[in-house]
């Protein structure tokens, strides 16, 4: 099985996190945290740091790893560093998804979250209660 390498930030401000709903592809519709692939050639934070650039359109700094998401799908394994982020610099526009939403500990259930981002959903609920 092929195995697809991928960083995902979790955005935070105050007690809550950014989530987006995907606008394309197989997953359209599902909930995540905003990433992407890594390419050749990248350190992870700096793969998060551009992706984000290019579908949120802010600079994040990427702050301590959270977790290392490990999820079979049907077609492929993902693999996914997730860090926890801030915004440093610019507003949030969504240009991949379509929909973004800044949840508090117990919003974190309120979307369809995609399998394996659920995976992270129980880990930051125990940070952001905290």
């Amino acid at each position: 099985m092929k195995t697809v390498k991928v960083v995902a930030a979790v955005i935070r401000s105050g007690n809550k996190v950014f989530a987006t709903q995907r606008g394309y592809g197989e997953f359209k519709d599902g909930w995540e945290f905003p990433g992407g692939k890594v390419e050749e050639g990248e350190t992870p934070e700096s793969a998060l740091i551009r992706e984000i650039k290019e579908e949120l359109n802010v600079i994040i700094s990427v702050e301590e790893k959270l977790k290392c998401v490990e999820y079979d799908y049907p077609s492929f394994h993902l693999s996914m560093d997730c860090y926890w982020a801030k915004i440093n610099f610019g507003e949030l526009v969504l240009k991949e998804h379509e929909a973004g939403r800044w949840l508090s500990w117990k919003e974190l259930d309120s979307v369809d979250w995609l399998p394996a981002d659920l995976g992270l959903v129980e880990e930051i609920r125990k940070y952001l209660r905290a």
